[in-house]
């Protein structure tokens, strides 16, 4: 490890210098690079096919794993492309074990696997598909050494579906001979859906499932079956033991816990990642579908574990900063919500990938609203994005503009894997759209005009927490030009321009200062509150070091 970390310094030592200190409170100016971890980078191939999992010209290859891992992530900080990207934190797919097998996905049918994360089988083991504890703890020291967070992507609503080959492989007898040679048309046909052995499963104590012998799902939000998944009883206050199909597994870590509920046990679990490996934040999943009271256990349970790693691990830690949760209410926009008082520092901004496409006037009073509503109040912060696995790509052939928009955005962002180089979704199949965002990243095609745009705004807004929260200002219309200004920091932006340009920067910058466009690394000096600048389609202005 040491040698490893040794090379890496020297790497980094070779990436352009920066102009000005990089902000070392992550929560003013998250800048999160999500990658789907099983599309994203596959470096180490004896793990693709684990559990027998395989790529099925069945249903096509859409639903399956496709090979990426924790492996492949490791190679890409090796190689320094996310430090070149000014990313400060990676959110990455949950690495926990999901079901083993299959299900039928979409009214086009396809084999439809855990590949994304959201399907839980055992929250105590890594996924084999994903790596071992040990890729996974190089991984994180990696990201760590480079000043990059780590997060989870968590579900504390739901299991995984009750699929063919992990009903069979821990004996849950529910299935009809043959089962083995299941199909997309016959499916559902071999599980015997009457039957009360369905006990052996999760259990009715753990989860409402609508099975012989558990409670149904209920009519709101928390209590209800989102997509038929099993719904965690999270707000009960009984006692339960581990559910039957852990306690059938030889290989999880989880153990009885004295007089533990649902949500005890599930709080427990998620927060001995953070104890053991030192993983930085959470982002939530289905936040609206679990009560605050589960949220706020779980963020004081992580917030301890990541104080106690960073006791353990001094040389590891990047800062003393506390544990960071943002969270996915789906629809949530740039306005606080309650969610802010259930534990989370941040919640996902729905509001601003349909208005990033707008021109540069509208995209003014976008920003105009989320940074005076963001200094209004108590504090809080949004995650914004233009591309999401959930939502859809922002489109190819407008990508310089949306990055701009977004990188430029007041709030927290969050990049997509593949935005920063033209990736091309993939298949759509009807009825599960959303597949087509999660196509393999593009590294044998990556977009070098793109690629190269998305680091000097990533870079450059790295540099600079005013962006995130500072006061907007408009300097002028045409072409476009902005202020964010706060105390200690200040950059002027004008995102769509070229040649000479006077720019009148009186009452952000004073005559005299020295200037550095980051954009073409060219210089200026301020002389009565304007600067002559040479733009190159993007000027980021910003005080040279002194």
């Amino acid at each position: 490890m040491k040698t490893v970390l040794t090379a890496l310094a020297a790497l980094l030592a070779c990436l352009p210098a920066q102009a000005a200190k990089v902000s070392e409170k992550f929560a003013d100016n998250p800048i999160v690079y999500f990658a789907v971890t099983d599309r994203f980078a596959n470096g180490n191939r004896g793990n693709d096919h684990s559990y027998g999992r395989t790529l099925d010209p069945e249903g096509g290859d859409v639903g399956s794993f496709h090979g990426g891992d924790i492996a492949g992530i490791t190679q890409q900080l090796k190689a320094g492309y996310f430090k070149e990207l000014g990313v400060n934190a990676l959110w990455i797919t949950a690495p926990y074990e999901q079901i083993h097998g299959w299900v039928v996905g979409g009214k086009q049918q396809f084999k439809h696997y855990a590949y994304h994360g959201y399907w839980a089988l055992d929250y105590t083991t890594m996924d084999a598909s994903m790596g071992t504890r040990e890729e996974l703890r190089e991984m994180i020291a990696l990201a760590h050494a480079q000043g990059i967070r780590v997060l989870f992507d968590v579900v504390l609503n739901h299991p995984g579906y009750a699929d063919l080959r992990t009903l069979s492989e821990y004996k849950v007898s529910v299935l009809w001979p043959g089962h083995e040679a299941a199909t997309l048309r016959d499916y559902h046909s071999y599980i015997d859906y009457n039957n009360f052995d369905f006990k052996q499963w999760w259990g009715p104590d753990w989860v409402r499932a609508g099975l012989p012998g558990y409670p149904d799902g209920g009519q709101d939000d928390y209590t209800m079956q989102l997509a038929y998944l099993p719904d965690f009883r999270t707000e009960s206050s009984a006692a339960v033991g581990l559910p039957p199909i852990l306690q059938r597994k030889n290989d999880t870590r989880a153990v009885a816990l004295p007089d533990a509920t649902v949500r005890s046990y599930l709080v427990h679990w998620l927060a001995d990642w953070v104890r053991e490996f030192g993983v930085d934040g959470f982002r939530a999943d289905t936040v609206k579908h679990v009560e605050p009271a589960s949220w706020l256990a779980l963020r004081a349970a992580a917030t301890d574990a990541l104080k106690d790693w960073k006791t353990r691990h001094p040389e590891q830690k990047i800062d003393d900063a506390p544990f960071w949760m943002t969270g996915e209410a789906w629809g949530h926009g740039p306005e606080r919500s309650n969610w802010f008082d259930a534990g989370f520092d941040s919640m996902i901004n729905f509001d601003f990938q349909h208005r990033a496409s707008a021109d540069w006037k509208t995209l003014d009073g976008v920003y105009r609203q989320y940074a005076g509503l963001l200094q209004a109040g108590p504090p809080y912060d949004i995650l914004s994005y233009i591309s999401s696995h959930d939502t859809s790509l922002f489109p190819r052939d407008q990508l310089t503009h949306g990055l701009s928009a977004l990188l430029l955005a007041p709030g927290g962002v969050q990049l997509f894997y593949g935005d920063e180089s033209a990736r091309l979704p993939g298949t759509a199949p009807l009825g599960d759209e959303q597949q087509a965002t999660r196509s393999d990243m593009n590294w044998t095609s990556l977009d070098a005009a793109t690629l190269a745009h998305a680091r000097k705004l990533g870079q450059f807004r790295l540099r600079h927490p005013a962006l995130a929260r500072g006061e907007h200002r408009l300097i002028q219309d045409k072409p476009y030009a902005f202020a964010r200004v706060m105390e200690g920091d200040a950059v002027i932006a004008m995102p769509d321009a070229q040649g000479a340009v006077s720019l009148k920067v009186h009452g952000v910058y004073a005559d005299g200062s020295a200037l550095r466009d980051a954009y073409t690394n060219q210089t200026y000096i301020v002389k009565d509150g304007a600067v002559a600048v040479n733009a190159a389609g993007t000027v980021l202005l910003e005080k040279t070091a002194p």
